[in-house]
């Protein structure tokens, strides 16, 4: 996405996020289209957001794609990986050739899982407000083309906004983050991730079309992705009045 084109498109997506950021929003919503706005528009092949728990350990809470080896690699990153580091120093790093010996020397099982998953090429940026770190923006690439800077300044940006969707806009004026803000956020994600296998066996379909027929659902009806996994997870959700995802016709494309 090149020229005049990128920069409606990019004024379109943060548009779309100012709208987003009413009370009560879908955070784990919101953080999922970002992810996939970043695979749009920075040419990358795979985006990935990940959060601080109490005890440090980064914990994917938004993907752009739900293939489980994407998100396998990105569990990786809990104590290893650029990511790791990148939110311990609150410094990017972009531009990581994945083929080279020195990426495997510093983080053996994360690059040997991302070149198995077809990367050679990967950025951690800091999901930051002021001087206060809470994750990473995690973006992988198939093919070894250079990120310039103005699309890591772009990928910055983006993180920047997940920081302010994940803290509900606070200014983080206090000493600290209240770890029940980041708490809630992982909880939430963990109800998706259950309900999506659920839909996924129960529908005999692939978890990314599980996911996105469960985010229709919700989203024409206006109900949080948390609430309505709640309440599936309980037993008080018919999830047959949930419209199964159509298979692809031979031939076809997905849509």
């Amino acid at each position: 996405m090149i020229g005049m084109a990128r920069e409606r498109r990019l004024a379109e997506i943060f548009v779309e996020v100012a709208d987003s950021l009413v009370e009560d929003f879908d955070v784990i919503d919101l953080l999922h289209r970002l992810s996939t706005r970043c695979v749009e528009l920075l040419d990358v092949s795979a985006a990935g957001i990940l959060l601080a728990d109490a005890h440090g350990e980064l914990q994917i809470i938004a993907a752009s794609d739900e293939h489980t080896r994407l998100l396998e690699l990105f569990a990786l990153q809990h104590d290893q990986g650029p990511c790791v580091e990148c939110y311990r120093t609150g410094a990017p790093r972009t531009n990581i050739d994945l083929t080279l010996p020195e990426s495997t020397t510093s983080w053996p099982n994360f690059t040997a899982r991302a070149r198995e998953t077809g990367y050679v090429a990967t950025h951690a940026i800091p999901l930051r407000l002021r001087n206060r770190v809470v994750g990473a923006l995690n973006l992988f690439q198939t093919t070894p083309h250079h990120l310039g800077d103005d699309d890591i300044a772009l990928a910055q940006a983006l993180a920047d906004v997940a920081t302010i969707a994940i803290l509900q806009q606070r200014t983080l004026e206090q000493s600290h983050v209240e770890n029940s803000q980041l708490e809630n956020a992982l909880t939430c994600r963990i109800l998706v991730e259950q309900v999506k296998g659920v839909l996924a066996e129960r529908w005999n379909t692939s978890v990314d079309d599980a996911f996105a027929a469960f985010r229709i659902y919700a989203r024409a009806r206006h109900l949080r992705l948390s609430d309505l996994a709640a309440q599936i997870i309980s037993g008080g959700f018919d999830t047959s009045t949930i419209p199964a995802p159509v298979p692809d016709r031979p031939g076809g494309h997905p849509g």
